[in-house]
């Protein structure tokens, strides 16, 4: 090899001949689709435990659980927070369950965002 030819650094286990690796297709990695969790008003569904469903379930601070409970109840839907598929079905489970067992009749669903 002369002086002028720049010689391809070895890596260990690699031919000297391998190309070089094609690392674009690394930055086409398909993220899952998210969706957002959404709550629905109703009548008999008390703001404070709205609230604290929005802290136990979304990990919301108390002033942003306030600010969706807000919504829900005067919009009569607010957003919780967006996750894939999968972490969204399981929120919305958590919160059905939690309303169910204190008696409440909250609805949660999710909407592709």
């Amino acid at each position: 090899m002369s002086r002028t030819e720049t010689a391809k650094p070895k890596m260990a286990g690699m031919p000297i001949d391998t190309p070089d690796f094609d690392t674009s297709t690394l930055n086409e990695i398909n993220e899952p689709p998210l969706y957002k969790v959404l709550l629905h008003n109703d009548d008999y569904t008390t703001m404070d435990f709205v609230v604290m469903v929005l802290e136990k379930v979304f990990n919301k601070t108390p002033s942003e659980a306030t600010m969706i409970m807000l919504n829900v109840h005067n919009k009569g839907i607010g957003v919780c927070g967006i996750y894939p598929a999968e972490i969204a079905e399981t929120k919305i489970d958590t919160v059905h369950s939690m309303a169910r067992e204190a008696g409440f009749p909250l609805r949660a669903s999710m909407e592709q965002a």
